[in-house]
């Protein structure tokens, strides 16, 4: 039977070294309340082995939007795990939730080894920044589907808050917003960043136009940052109101998500001077400043609400941490 599927485009042997290719990683990705094992029909988590007394389950989706294609084209494919992950982990993250484990879907007409392996080693590294476990997932080999070499990959992640201590809590006029840096354009805007390098005529190996040193694809496929460990801590403050993650939607759109309908950030301006990446991208695409914030994140992939006396406090915590974190600007009555 093996043959035959073989013959119509499917190689099950292929999916099954794969398996055996990342039970490793996977297995490096356990913590409390999973064994990072894969294999089974479903992956098993115990919140009470967890610590977990009353908890609610947070969970998120997301993928890696075309950056997928430039790094492809780049030949890069590792660091798209750990967007994946990033992507769904911070989005639990701004819901208060320390994520607790990670499926991943990896889909393609026909299984290259190599590559399924390098992304989902990527994935275990993403895992293990995020605290999270592997603990399953599915490789899909649909020839017809995708176009030789083509794949995309997907990501699914659920964590957990004890009750009564999910963010975001209620905001107040005068509290602060503290920016905490991205490493670049995460996975968001890559649309965008494809025409405007074509417009350019660039490739991605060619040396960037903006950086000394530096390829196009050096500066543009720096995975995105996974802000757990350094943002998690913060959430028992009772000072810290909320935290926002910059994905699509940029600045403009995802900072009201974490504030009612009552209230808007009010950003200052000279705070929010986007690096050398995102000043090529404006002055490549021309751009305006509103279409670069809600495009993309300006350098900033995370922002925390924050009582305005805990500035100081929560920049220092962060700095500790290893993020690089600076005041944005306030919130005020819509």
């Amino acid at each position: 039977m093996s043959d035959a599927y073989k013959k119509a485009g499917v190689d099950i042997d292929a999916g099954e070294a794969l398996i055996r290719r990342i039970a490793p990683a996977a297995t490096s990705t356990a913590r409390a309340g999973a064994d990072g094992a894969l294999g089974g029909f479903g992956g098993l988590f115990d919140l009470k082995a967890a610590g977990f007394a009353d908890p609610i389950l947070v969970a998120g989706a997301d993928g890696v939007g075309t950056k997928l294609i430039v790094a492809q084209e780049a030949g890069r494919l590792t660091g798209l795990g750990v967007d994946l992950v990033a992507m769904c982990a911070n989005d639990v993250l701004a819901q208060g939730a320390a994520p607790l484990f990670f499926l991943d879907y990896f889909a393609t007409g026909a299984l290259d080894v190599d590559d399924a392996a390098a992304v989902i080693e990527g994935v275990a590294d993403g895992c293990r920044q995020a605290g999270c476990a592997l603990i399953g997932g599915e490789t899909a080999e649909m020839p017809g589907l995708y176009r030789p070499g083509e794949f995309d990959v997907a990501g699914f992640c659920v964590g957990a808050a004890e009750r009564g201590r999910l963010l975001p809590r209620e905001a107040a006029p005068g509290d602060a917003l503290i920016a905490i840096a991205s490493s670049g354009p995460h996975a968001n805007g890559f649309s965008l960043i494809r025409k405007v390098t074509a417009d350019a005529g660039l490739r991605y190996h060619d040396a960037a136009p903006f950086s000394d040193g530096q390829t196009l694809a050096d500066a543009l496929l720096s995975p995105t940052r996974i802000y757990v460990k350094s943002v998690l801590p913060l959430i028992a403050d009772e000072r810290v109101r909320a935290f926002a993650h910059i994905t699509g939607g940029g600045l403009t759109d995802n900072v009201p998500r974490a504030l009612s309908k009552a209230l808007r950030p009010r950003f200052d301006a000279a705070a929010l001077a986007p690096p050398p990446l995102f000043g090529w991208l404006q002055e490549a695409g021309g751009l305006s400043d509103a279409d670069l914030r809600r495009t993309f994140n300006c350098g900033v992939g995370g922002v925390v609400v924050a009582r305005a006396e805990a500035i100081d406090d929560i920049i220092g915590q962060l700095t500790q941490s290893g993020e690089t974190a600076w005041p944005i600007g306030d919130v005020v009555a819509a």
